[in-house]
């Protein structure tokens, strides 16, 4: 792929500055500009009615057995909302995907495991209801920034948390991390220790800990100038994914900041393309070929 140019477009600088003037976070700015040519209007369900748990829906026009994307938004397990990121439901519903955006509980409500448990819960409720939508549950990807790559990932690593809702790890087609933590110890934060505690469980809390080569393909984008979740993490994983055989891929960039490895998902963003192509390009393949054999 040649390389694409990192300047941002001047007009979208202008139009940056004119929200900010606004009062705009930048999460606003994206999701105004978001795409809504050829999707549906949102579409809110509930998935979870003991703790009140919703999902976003974003639906291409004319879906019809499309692929289901299942994105999991990161906050450190403390903060963070389905609604901030309708501007990558949109972008990857503009691109032919169904995209499901579950909310999950939170720290100081629930500790470890409960947040993984309400992302297994989402995707049975994908699995069993997409096709509503015009999705295909048989191609399932799941995919996540920062925590929520650790969610997604520890779905794909350890079979246990879908099993737990009566579902397979088969249904995972393949699982995109972008600036996600996947072996963080030690923990040296006081709201980490108390999130991932007792000390005696923190190996298990570790998505490396699972890693054994069985997992579905994994995409693992990460950028050299995250200062809030280390490149190791991407590293580590890969190499012993890697070492077990397993399948994974690893994208690395030089000059994004963690956050920004999110906001490109974006069209706004379009002049750093290459991470949405990525996206793009392993779902659709990884939704078109048989399904691991390894996957149980």
């Amino acid at each position: 792929m040649p390389p694409i140019p990192s300047r941002v477009p001047r007009i979208v600088l202008m139009l940056i500055g004119l929200f900010a003037l606004s009062g705009c976070t930048g999460v606003q700015i994206l999701n105004t500009l978001a795409p809504t040519e050829a999707i549906l209007p949102t579409v809110t369900r509930t998935y979870n009615t003991e703790h009140a748990l919703a999902l976003d829906i974003y639906q291409p026009e004319n879906a019809k057995q499309a692929p289901v994307i299942v994105f999991f938004w990161g906050g450190r397990w403390e903060e963070g909302d389905k609604s901030l990121y309708r501007f990558v439901g949109a972008e990857l519903a503009s691109k032919g995907f169904v995209v499901v955006i579950p909310n999950y509980r939170l720290y100081p409500q629930v500790k470890f495991p409960a947040f993984l448990d309400d992302s297994a819960q989402a995707v049975a409720w994908t699995h069993a209801h997409i096709a509503e939508f015009g999705g295909d549950a048989d191609k399932i990807v799941l995919m996540g920034h920062s925590a929520g790559a650790y969610n997604a990932a520890m779905l794909a690593l350890n079979p246990a948390y879908l099993h737990a809702v009566g579902g397979r790890r088969a249904w995972i087609r393949g699982m995109i991390g972008l600036g996600g933590p996947y072996d963080f110890l030690p923990l040296k934060e006081p709201d980490l220790q108390a999130i991932f505690g007792p000390p005696s469980q923190y190996p298990q809390t570790q998505p490396i800990h699972w890693a054994d080569g069985s997992n579905p393909p994994m995409l693992l984008i990460e950028s050299r100038a995250d200062t809030i979740v280390y490149p190791k993490n991407t590293r580590n994983l890969y190499t012993k994914i890697k070492a077990h055989g397993g399948p994974v891929e690893k994208y690395m960039v030089d000059d994004l900041s963690h956050q920004m490895l999110i906001g490109v998902v974006s069209n706004v963003l379009s002049s750093r393309s290459e991470i949405l192509q990525h996206i793009v390009h392993f779902t659709r393949e990884e939704t078109l070929s048989k399904p691991t054999q390894r996957v149980q």
